[in-house]
């Protein structure tokens, strides 16, 4: 079953989804003989150990559909909603919802987005996911039919039918018994024969009776069956109920498992519990192993003795009475949260204030898949210092119970001395946890809980708090005052000095002042306190007391206490903050295309259906070879040092190890990558962290994981250490510099009436592609040939490395790519970090070598998006019109070239933006520093340039107060403008974008509507912005810009068609079918695409710089004529003749029907000298256009925002398919979002990356998605110089387009500066995070 993926090991992106059904005799869910409800849940497989699976029902993906069979209504939904790209995550997705139809038939948005929180999606953008579960759940057959028409699908679809799901597998009931089953089974059968369907119906009640889901038959027989499986439930609910009646008194047995490490215990009793831990007081209790399973899993660390309560139905409860509400230790959190909302309800909203801020709280913990298997106490025995729930318990007055088997009960405080120190609790040893105990709120008593974190959704705390009050009967005086924190020390704390000296003060605003100096006494952090952002979480403090203050006084106003109301200062809760549901457009503007003519046609991703059901290979889906080994690299831990000594001999005695490669069993050239820049492995000297030393292989996968954790390396540090920009300039450490002039910049700049000067950082960026980087290296012992199977972009680099690390020629390397589970750049040139120590070890052993490297590792080694700084001075009119621009930029490079001096390239090209600079000198600086080489990602240096270019024309707007949206429309480029490297600009439709996008948007409207919002609204501002991109289209490397095709047509009339380009979720593929197929005249469904391999297409360029649809498209044209051209003279003579009959014909002719195609791109050159920066010529084939308008509302206390509406105009030429091409703007557009706004690797002063895997770092969410999300293609434009008027294969264009969302906000704190008494323009580096827009307000609790 390689339906599930790994995508990161730690329960973070949701590819790992399944789904678990579970006979809950816990809850007792036997309600009638008439209702059996079984509980089906989503978990993380990666997190889910085995024997946790005991008495449980699995459910991958295979399991509900096929494309052998049929779809599931989730899976149809996706493949027609163009809900998958590259498909690695689209499983997990796919059981998420699953998971939630099973458990509601009919659920709302709020429904679908809380299910879908613990799933990341890199590649589309969400919406098309969100909007095909919307209809799988919510649509009328009419509504579907009319959305599926305008999505081109081929046939309408059912609505879900949850009658027709597979049952709970009753041979998993307790007490279950051979003959009840037998005596089911011939009562369906006697059934089918009545019906005269015995044959095809037994076969598909058996088979979902086995689950083994064989929809295929059972929707054939729809009708009758569903006759039938009312009966057959009737039947099976009434053998269940009594089976539960057993289960009462044959309680469950507890399990003993003993593995090569680990022994694992499930008692049934709590007496057996308690035993235990008094037995083993270092044994982990563990229900959920969210927590224990990231500790071995990803940090590699072994636990001998594990216990789980999990069927300990002693501490599995909730229970209430008149005073509170006790809490058991076991109990899971999303039972939890149904329960407490059931007594919400009941009990009203004032006495429940705890249980509300709990439920506040676990709607942003974790995603569903953790909330269904992680328990509350092991959220609080877990003693994290950034807990959700611990504040919540702690100002409560919370009292938990702990027993010793020995001794017996103890209550014990949730106070300040519950924790005393950093992970620890005040449990003793062998205790154990049984319950909490949460009091109900007095008269006169409130309570909020509040926290902010870098993301939305699923995302640890930077900052949490709970507070409370009590005041004196019919007084404003406060009586009890609890406020406890996390965040804020190595445990939750509670701020003493608040506590005491707030007791007897009356709540008005005169105590803000004296609560600020209190708590910034109560919390003095240190400048280095882990974690940093010292100033914000200082800030975070008195804003949530604010916060506080604010809806108490509220509270006070509607009970009569009070007679001001501030409601109108709209402070609410995060989980309140956004109002409503996502709404998208329907994208009326794709066009339909000819019947014949499949290119414009909306057509669903070729492997869409492949990717919903799971049946999708990667490559480590791929079926094992028999005598296969397991590599695992061995990396350095040092940034800058000399490898002493490496001692292999711990290593060497662990289990299945085989054998250790490094530099000495090298048969070629150590030197690799490109221009041979890197070294296959470290040779006596290291340059970052992560650099490839060696390589340890085993047998499994497990074991080589093992081994080379036991592998001892010592180093002799060396200095300095270069790990910044400012590191690199302070020690000249650059690999090039380069330069690009245009008229007298210095000159021009003198002569201004206006001049600028200007700042700004951007971060660098994590690929996070779901499939991390891997391969599968097959020897070939006759004539020493080697098979790759690889996760790659550019097939020919990968063969050229291999060919030259084993020096041979490229002739006995082949490489394969059937897919990728994403790229993004990322894999057009590291992977040979992987692929190259795998080709040595399967030279050396002769054996088959697989290594997929884990989250944490990939994120280590294989590099990121350039970070830039730039320092830059412009000159303008006082009209706002550019006179000059002198700008210096700098790039992180890392300790190797790679692509950094081609991203520079790109930077510079795209330094100007969309304006015209009659003067300007550019220098970039491709800096040398000792952290894992960047390389190539979407957009390729031109967002970073494009960002610096709005932030000065930002500037230029402050300076003359006037809006930015003016000084970009004085500066745009015209038709016929050349650009400043002597390009002249053609068919420029970025006016039309830039227009059209003001207007569909009501751009000037709304403006109006934000300023009258701002002046009403002190605590929450809105903002809007408009963005134009441009974005050449060719690579910079000119030899590069170069295709080839095979089409060969075989004498059925089938075509297998292969070309240069690879996929990997951007659709390259499915265009390139629509290509052929237009071409040729015959249907796409003719058509198959194998795989990219070296052996058919020689010497292929990268699939990279958005030209893979222009160029290959081109080639497989060329091709298509070839074959066209020799058989028009039997077209011409047998004009009556089917395709298949005149294909057979041509072949009976002996007509060839096989054929090559090239491409290269013509006219395009430039004569650059990067040292004297003289430049002219034209670079780019053309450019595309695009503009975007965003509106956002950020919240000043905290810097959290929202995006509530996003439109978005894009110049696609004659779109190939504009389902792909609306796909790739959305996932461009979130990527971009995430650069912008949320993502910012983060490094030590060791060198070490701090943001590895999904748990550390954070990529936009489902609930990051605009709230309204509006994308438009330009009408009417055609580009003469690509396939069929298309343009680009839009990957990269859309990206920077993200940048209006970071102006909106620049333009909402702008107003938010203004209420504090801070004018003029301020520095906005980039991302914007939450901890940025927080303290760039700048208030009274900021200083």
């Amino acid at each position: 079953l390689t339906g599930t993926k790994l995508g990161c090991s730690e329960g973070g992106c949701g590819a790992c989804t399944v789904m678990v059904s579970k006979w809950d005799r816990l809850q007792n869910r036997i309600f009638s003989q008439q209702h059996f409800v079984c509980r089906h849940f989503s978990v993380n497989s990666c997190l889910a150990p085995v024997v946790s699976m005991h008495d449980c029902a699995v459910t991958t993906v295979e399991g509900i559909g096929s494309t052998k069979t049929k779809l599931h209504a989730v899976q149809e939904r996706l493949w027609k909603f163009h809900g998958s790209q590259c498909g690695f995550c689209t499983p997990g997705i796919v059981m998420s919802m699953y998971a939630l139809l099973r458990n509601n038939s009919s659920p709302k948005m709020p429904n679908i987005e809380t299910c879908l929180q613990g799933n990341l999606c890199r590649c589309t953008g969400y919406r098309p996911i969100l909007g095909g579960f919307t209809a799988t759940a919510t649509a009328k057959p009419n509504e579907v039919y009319e959305k599926s028409d305008k999505n081109d699908c081929s046939d309408c679809y059912k609505p879900y039918d949850p009658s027709q799901e597979p049952i709970f597998p009753p041979e998993l009931l307790v007490s279950f018994h051979l003959l009840n089953c037998m005596l089911i089974a011939q009562s369906v059968r006697i059934l089918c024969h009545i019906a005269q369907s015995v044959r095809i119906l037994y076969a598909a009640v058996h088979n979902m009776y086995a689950y083994d889901v064989t929809l295929h038959n059972l929707y054939a027989y729809d009708v009758t069956l569903h006759n039938l499986y009312a009966y057959y439930a009737a039947v099976h609910n009434m053998y269940a109920y009594n089976a539960a009646i057993s289960s009462r008194n044959h309680p469950v047995s507890p399990l003993k498992f003993v593995g090569e490490r680990v022994t694992w215990y499930r008692p049934t009793t709590l007496d057996q519990l308690t035993d235990l831990k008094e037995k083993y007081p270092d044994a982990h209790l563990v229900v959920g192993n969210t927590e224990i399973g990231i500790e071995t899993g990803v940090k590699g660390r072994c636990y001998p003795v594990i216990v789980t309560p999990a069927a300990v139905e002693e501490i599995s409860f909730v229970k209430y009475d008149q005073s509170g509400i006790e809490i058991g230790a076991s109990c899971i959190l999303s039972n939890l949260v149904q329960q407490l909302n059931k007594i919400v309800e009941e009990k009203g909203g004032h006495l429940t204030q705890p249980l509300s801020a709990i439920l506040e709280m676990l709607h942003w913990f974790a995603g569903d898949q953790i909330r269904n298997v992680a328990v509350i106490g092991g959220n609080i025995m877990t003693a994290s210092p950034i807990s959700d729930l611990n504040p919540i318990l702690m100002a409560c007055c919370a009292t938990a119970t702990f027993m010793l088997h020995s001794r017996g009960t103890r209550k014990v405080p949730m106070d300040q001395s519950f924790f005393p120190s950093y992970r620890k609790t005040c449990a003793t040893k062998g205790e154990v946890l049984l319950s909490v105990r949460i009091p109900f709120m007095r008269k006169g008593e409130y309570m909020k809980a509040y926290m902010q974190s870098k993301r939305r959704e699923d995302d640890i705390a930077i900052v949490n708090a709970a507070l409370r009050v009590k005041f004196y009967p019919g007084s404003r005086k406060v009586e009890e005052f609890s406020a406890a924190f996390g965040g804020m020390a190595a445990t939750s704390v509670m701020a003493k000095n608040l506590m005491e000296n707030i007791i007897g003060r009356e709540w008005k605003d005169d105590l803000i002042d004296d609560v600020s100096a209190w708590m910034r006494e109560d919390f003095k952090l240190e400048q280095n306190a882990p974690g940093g952002m010292v100033e914000y979480r200082e800030a975070l403090t008195l804003s949530f007391f604010f916060k506080f203050y604010i809806h108490i006084k509220d509270c006070l106003c509607k009970e009569g206490a009070t007679q001001v109301s501030i409601t109108e200062l709209r402070i609410k809760s995060k989980h309140s903050t956004w109002g409503e549901s996502p709404c998208f457009t329907e994208h009326s503007d794709m066009g339909r295309g000819l019947l014949i003519v499949f290119v414009g046609r909306p057509l669903p991703h070729s492997s869409g259906q492949l990717h919903v059901t799971g049946e999708a290979k990667y490559i480590d889906d791929i079926t094992p070879h028999a005598d296969e080994l397991y590599m695992c690299l061995v990396t350095s831990t040092r940034c800058h040092a000399y490898v002493r000594d490496v001692n292999l001999a711990d290593a060497m005695t662990s289990p299945g190890y085989v054998t250790y490669v490094d530099h000495r069993d090298i048969p070629g050239s150590n030197e690799c990558g490109v221009m041979n820049g890197d070294l296959v492995f470290a040779n006596g000297k290291v340059t970052c962290v992560g650099q490839v030393i060696g390589a340890v292989i085993a047998d499994t996968c497990a074991h080589a994981q093992r081994a080379a954790q036991l592998v001892k390396i010592t180093y002799e540090d060396i200095f300095p250490r270069i790990l910044t920009i400012e590191d690199a300039i302070k020690h000249e450490s650059f690999h090039k510099i380069l330069h690009l002039n245009a008229g007298d910049a210095a000159a021009a700049l003198d002569a201004s009436e206006y001049v600028i000067e200007g700042e700004i950082r951007i971060a660098g960026q994590e690929h996070f592609y779901l499939e991390t980087q891997a391969c599968l290296v097959v020897p070939q012992l006759e004539s020493d040939q080697m098979e790759i199977y690889a996760s790659s972009q550019s097939p020919t680099f990968l063969q050229d490395n291999a060919a030259s690390v084993l020096g041979i020629e490229n002739n006995k390397v082949i490489v394969r790519v059937k897919r990728m589970g994403g790229g993004f750049g990322g894999k057009e040139t590291r992977f040979v970090l992987v692929s190259n120590p795998a080709v040595v070890a399967a030279k050396k052993c002769g054996r088959p070598i697989r290594c997929m490297l884990t989250r944490q590792e990939d994120m280590l080694i294989s590099g990121q998006r350039h970070s830039f700084y730039a320092k830059y001075k412009v000159g303008f009119t006082k009209e706002g019109k550019l006179t000059s621009l002198v700008n210096n930029i700098y790039s992180n490079a890392g300790n190797s070239l790679d692509l950094s001096i081609s991203v520079m390239e790109r930077a510079l090209y795209h330094s100007g933006g969309c304006y015209r600079i009659p003067n300007i000198s550019i220098a970039g600086h491709v800096c040398k520093t000792n952290v894992s080489s960047n390389t190539a990602f979407r957009g390729f240096g031109a967002p970073q340039a494009m960002l610096i270019a709005e932030d000065w024309i930002s500037g230029i707007a402050a300076k003359l107060g006037i809006s930015g949206e003016k000084v970009r429309e004085i500066n745009m480029y015209k038709e016929g403008d050349n650009t400043y490297y002597g390009q002249v600009l053609e068919c420029f439709n970025l006016p039309r974008c830039w227009q059209e996008c003001r207007q569909k948007s009501n751009f000037n409207e709304r403006k109006e509507k934000i300023e009258e919002y701002n002046s009403k609204n002190r605590w929450r501002k809105r903002g809007i912005s408009c963005i134009p991109t441009m974005f050449g289209i060719s690579f910079t490397g000119f030899f590069l810009n170069q295709a080839g095709a095979l089409v060969q047509v075989y004498k059925d009339g089938s075509v297998l068609l292969t070309h240069g380009g690879t996929e990997m979720g951007q659709g390259l593929h499915t265009k390139m079918i629509q290509v052929a197929s237009t071409c040729l005249g015959i249907p796409a469904s003719r058509i198959h695409i194998s795989s990219t391999s070296t052996e058919t297409v020689p010497n292929t360029s990268p699939t990279a710089a958005s030209v893979g649809s222009d160029i290959n498209g081109m080639a497989i044209k060329e091709a298509c004529e070839k074959i066209l051209g020799r058989l028009k003279p039997l077209r011409e003579n047998l004009a009556e003749l089917s395709w298949d009959d005149l294909i057979m014909k041509a072949y009976l002719e002996r007509i060839s029907l096989s054929a090559t195609g090239f491409y290269k791109t013509p006219d395009i050159y430039c004569n650059w000298d990067q040292k004297s920066g003289e430049c002219f010529g034209r670079p780019f084939d053309y450019f595309t256009y695009g503009a975007a308008v965003s509106e956002v509302e950020i919240d000043c206390l905290t810097g959290d925002h929202v995006v509530l509406q996003t439109d978005i105009v894009m110049d696609v030429g004659g779109s190939l398919n504009p389902a792909v091409d609306i796909g790739q703007i959305e996932g461009a557009f979130m990527q971009g979002y995430g650069m912008m706004m949320l993502e910012e690797p983060l490094i030590n002063i060791r060198g070490e990356l701090l943001t590895r895997g999904p748990g550390a770092y954070k990529i936009p969410g489902f609930g990051d998605c605009p709230r309204r999300f509006n994308v438009h293609l330009l009408q009417n434009s055609r580009n003469k110089r690509a396939i069929f008027s298309s343009k680009a294969r839009f990957g990269e264009p859309p990206l920077f387009l993200s940048a209006s969302v970071f102006f909106a906000v620049k333009n909402a704190v702008e107003s938010a500066r203004k209420h504090s008494g801070l004018f003029g323009a301020f520095r906005m580096d980039s991302p914007a995070t939450c901890e940025r827009i927080r303290m760039w307000c700048g208030d009274q609790f900021t200083k």
